[in-house]
């Protein structure tokens, strides 16, 4: 591409998709679009635990972006951020190069908190190991490598003990595919704030059977390591754990810091009710990167999705100086979280229902979402 200003979309994650399908329809003259994304392709996070647990192939899974790419019209770098001058409005990648921009729209996701797990071995499973193998839930392409990893580990060890550390939705749905998959020990480790924080407490109450009823042992943290193979627990007890799955919350790039934006205190970009940067109004952002000022949203894969038409609408807007729209969250959500069979809870206000309807609603709506974004997703294994 040559000539024009240049809008850079930034990370490849599920906000960004409805962006890629506004500029398919809109095509805006003057402009040159460029994508930047580590991967191809985009696992849909929804249903990572439904692969994890062996109920879909890893295509079926997946988001085709090169064919979104060139449907829009956009170029496709592959590539990460490495730094970000808000000011100059360039981005440095992992290659070396720098992007210059007139927009930017960031959905790059985030990593996974770690604390003292930091200083375990990460991803090691010879038999060598000297600790628990560290395998964080972020980001997606290092995790499916990883859980591959743990699943050959664990069919050679009958005593394999695997935890999972964070007990938000999340954290859940890992913990009971992992119990399906492994058909091991399984712990899941509360934090502070306990089971599904943030849910109704009949929710907390259906998901604390369930657990109990698929063998998950739930344990309450935090979890500190112990040695060569173990955790100490907020009791003093030792928790033996050959891997741990860690699902403690959100970390932003640390690139961030430096950037010049305007950051919360958690090192999220924060957005206004437009989801634009509050310092700097050539910036968009979504997903788990970004935070709104005014507190109406908790960092979650189903506010992700529903700021993508947001984030597409006022992202364009901007390129016509059009005017651009405020985004006000529904009060409540819709959560369905698998269980590990073809079974699943829904969480909605203060109300849980519990089945295998629920599951096969869940897969609907699942199925539903990468056809929308991509018909022929099932061609991978």
């Amino acid at each position: 591409m040559s000539g024009g200003q240049r809008l850079l979309l930034l990370g490849g994650g599920h906000s960004q998709l409805a962006v890629l399908q506004a500029l398919a329809r809109e095509r805006p003259t003057g402009w040159q679009v460029t994508l930047v994304t580590p991967q191809p392709r985009m696992l849909y996070s929804g249903m990572l635990p439904g692969w994890m647990a062996g109920h879909y192939r890893l295509g079926q899974c997946a988001i085709d972006l090169h064919r979104l790419a060139v449907a829009a019209g956009v170029e496709l770098r592959l590539g990460a951020a490495v730094a970000l001058d808000a000011e100059q409005q360039r981005v440095s990648l992992d290659d070396g190069s720098v992007i210059g921009y007139e927009r930017l729209s960031l959905d790059i996701g985030s990593g996974i908190a770690l604390g003292p797990l930091g200083a375990l071995v990460s991803g090691r499973c010879d038999s060598q190991q000297t600790a628990p193998i560290l395998l964080p839930v972020r980001p997606l392409a290092g995790f499916v490598s990883g859980w591959r990893r743990i699943v050959t580990q664990a069919a050679a060890r009958p005593d394999f003990a695997l935890a999972v550390l964070g007990a938000g939705a999340g954290g859940v749905e890992l913990a009971f595919a992992a119990r399906r998959r492994l058909g091991r020990s399984v712990s899941l480790v509360c934090g502070d704030a306990g089971l599904l924080p943030g849910h109704a407490a009949g929710v907390r109450r259906r998901a604390r059977h369930w657990l109990v009823r698929r063998g998950v042992a739930l344990l309450s943290g935090p979890a500190l390591p112990q040695g060569a193979d173990a955790l100490r627990l907020a009791d003093g007890s030792l928790l033996r754990a050959d891997a741990l799955i860690t699902a403690t919350g959100a970390q932003p790039a640390g690139w961030l810091a430096q950037s010049g934006l305007a950051l919360t205190e958690s090192g999220q970009v924060e957005v206004d009710a437009c989801q634009r940067s509050v310092s700097h109004a050539a910036v968009f952002a979504a997903g788990d990167v970004s935070q709104r000022s005014d507190g109406a949203l908790a960092s979650s894969g189903v506010h992700a999705v529903r700021a993508g038409p947001v984030l597409a609408h006022n992202l364009l807007a901007s390129l016509r100086d059009a005017p651009l729209r405020r985004w006000r969250p529904r009060g409540r959500s819709l959560y369905l979280l698998s269980t590990g069979e073809r079974h699943a809870l829904m969480s909605y206000g203060r109300f849980s229902l519990a089945g295998g309807w629920v599951w096969r609603w869940k897969d609907h709506i699942d199925r539903a979402f990468i056809a929308r974004h991509d018909p022929d997703s099932d061609r991978a294994a």
